[in-house]
């Protein structure tokens, strides 16, 4: 299957995404309107973001010292995309939005990250907004996240600190209350802040009018200093310029600076940041400190920031799936065209016969199996996530509370799966190219550098291991991971039933079995530090559990359809089903074997001896 067929099948044929139209929200949408969305993203995608993905790669962005310096075809492209309206392509009509399935958009974004990854962040703008409309003021909806949906301003999120990286409790950007009337403000309580932000993703640029920055700062305790620890954390918007209670730009210029540019291995078409809060550059009503609006409540900035963040760990799964995916094409084609080698017969090859095509060789064809199962396995399970969301959004009574269990256990998978084996996609796809797939000259090696980010965006995966193993699956005394396991059975069930998918049904069960019995055992001494020292071989395992889930279910709905294996776009996903485990789910007990027997042969290795 190629991307769009691949989505269809996916979308309506597995998901059944056109049922949420029977759903009031989406009452006026149909699969003509959908399909509608798809059409016109992929042509943008294609016209705009596709033809420019070499450029935006190789014309870096520049800092001249008073503003970045970005390539033509970035501004087009953001504009394309503004106007399409997918930055509100889920909002409510009344605030210009289609109300849209998340589902849905999620499936046409698709068409933009597997042209051009870098060459937008309208996945920030968006998940700011989010962010806002969760838990601004009415205000604080009008004035900043209604004009991000527009396209009139772009968004940040600005976390990381250069001290403190991943490690949010030591924020050290603090803000102030600003003067005797701060809570008076229309806009929202007024403090200044003062402080440095590091690897901010679109930080500044010339492609909107205004940038809204959300910051996490902590606000001074009484005693004057900081309150240590997350909970010391608020959250602010912080514009680029100062804008009135009426959306309007005052002509005024917010006390942030632009210290430098990050230049990075991939994404190098997004300006990457180093930003300087309240350095007095540009003192706003003659003092120094940039102003900022409290979002929400004292101390409930992570709170808030996490609205944000989870939608943006599922656009970063979706994101890696994506550059796999492209890079899958891009081998399949090539393999489909480079002649190398013979076959080899009973006496050995035979020189006087024409060359074979590379697809024709067995290890070619694994790599390319193990790309298709990678990639349309992630796809599928971060569409899977999306309509979770739905689910929660828009569903009733036991179906919402069940979609956010299920969305807390599998955010980390969502996020951290495709990022590690859609990378390793992309790895086979430049050995499938040969020595020309380490050249400038194919695609595979930016997919690759572009790709290898997805690792560390939005958490690593140390990070997301923790956060499954130390909370996600035992959380409500193990409430969540009880019904994933609810949802496994019921397909391993229904695959018992089917005679080409049984033996893989039973092997399904016996894994999910172990990680069960494995998740016991990590926390048999409720010692985290020996739960959690294997977190990452726990993550890896409990992904190809929840990937087997996902294919074997899969499968289930090709063999539903009339023409099941009478198309070869069907065989093929049955053979990726395949593949995934025979070659793939054995190594569960490989990974599972350190965390049950909670080995601390890395928690305890001595530095001296590295």
């Amino acid at each position: 299957m190629r991307l769009r067929s691949t989505i269809d099948f996916l979308l309506y044929d597995w998901l059944q995404a056109e049922d949420l139209s029977r759903r009031p929200r989406f009452a006026d949408h149909s699969r003509d309107t959908f399909d509608a969305v798809m059409d016109t993203c992929e042509r943008i995608a294609r016209e705009k973001y596709a033809p420019f993905n070499r450029t935006v790669d190789q014309q870096e962005p520049q800092f001249d010292g008073e503003k970045v310096i970005l390539p033509r075809c970035t501004y087009d492209a953001r504009e394309a995309y503004a106007q399409s309206g997918m930055l509100s392509a889920a909002q409510d009509y009344e605030i210009g939005g289609m109300q849209l399935p998340y589902v849905v958009e999620s499936a046409a974004n698709c068409f933009f990250a597997a042209a051009s990854i870098s060459i937008g962040s309208n996945m920030l703008t968006s998940g700011n907004a989010n962010a806002i409309m969760a838990h601004g003021t009415q205000l604080q909806k009008t004035v900043f996240a209604a004009n991000e949906f527009n396209g009139r301003w772009a968004g940040t999120m600005a976390l990381s600190e250069p001290q403190a990286g991943s490690s949010l409790s030591d924020v050290a950007t603090r803000a102030e209350p600003d003067g005797d009337d701060f809570e008076n403000e229309e806009l929202g309580p007024r403090y200044r802040l003062k402080g440095n932000k590091m690897w901010i993703s679109a930080g500044d640029h010339e492609l909107t009018e205004n940038i809204v920055h959300l910051v996490l700062a902590k606000i001074p305790g009484p005693d004057g200093k900081p309150v240590p620890g997350v909970k010391g954390i608020s959250l602010f918007i912080v514009p680029k310029k100062l804008v009135d209670a009426q959306g309007q730009l005052t002509g005024e210029r917010n006390d942030v600076v632009l210290a430098g540019l990050n230049h990075k291995l991939g994404w190098r078409g997004t300006t990457n940041t180093l930003l300087n809060f309240g350095e007095g550059k540009y003192p706003v009503r003659g003092a120094s400190g940039a102003i900022g609006y409290l979002v929400g409540k004292p101390g409930e900035g992570l709170k808030c920031m996490f609205h944000m963040m989870n939608e943006a760990r599922i656009s970063i799964g979706m994101a890696a799936s994506m550059l796999g995916m492209a890079g899958y094409h891009a081998s399949l084609e090539y393999a489909q065209s480079r002649p190398q080698g013979r076959p080899i017969g009973g006496g050995g090859k035979d020189a006087s016969k024409p060359q074979s095509r590379i697809i024709e060789h067995a290890d070619v064809k694994r790599m390319l199996l193990a790309q298709k199962a990678y990639c349309e396995g992630a796809l599928a399970l971060n569409l899977l996530c999306a309509k979770l969301v739905d689910e929660q959004n828009t569903g009733e009574g036991e179906q919402v509370a069940e979609a956010r269990l299920l969305l807390e256990v599998l955010t980390p998978v969502a996020k951290s799966w495709p990022s590690e084996f859609c990378l390793e996609a992309n790895s086979l796809a430049i050995q499938i190219h040969g020595g020309y797939g380490y050249t400038r000259d194919f695609a595979v090696e930016q997919y690759w550098r572009d790709n290898r980010l997805n690792m560390i965006h939005e958490g690593t995966h140390g990070i997301q291991a923790m956060d499954l193993l130390g909370r996600k699956v035992i959380m409500e005394g193990g409430k969540g991971l009880q019904l994933l396991a609810t949802r496994i059975n019921a397909t391993i069930q229904k695959a018992q039933q089917q005679a080409k998918l049984s033996t893989y049904a039973n092997q399904l069960a016996r894994a999910l079995a172990d990680v069960g019995s494995t998740t016991k055992a990590a926390w048999a001494t409720d010692n985290p530090q020996e739960a959690l020292a294997n977190a990452v071989p726990y993550m890896q395992a409990f992904g190809h559990v929840v990937l087997g889930w996902i294919w074997l279910d899969v499968a289930l709905a090709v063999l539903a359809k009339d023409d099941a294996l009478a198309i070869a776009a069907h065989r093929g996903s049955m053979a990726a089903q395949r593949f995934f485990f025979v070659y793939e789910l054995p190594r569960v007990s490989a990974w599972l074997q350190v965390v049950k027997t909670r080995d601390m042969t890395c928690a305890n290795m001595e530095e001296e001896a590295f």
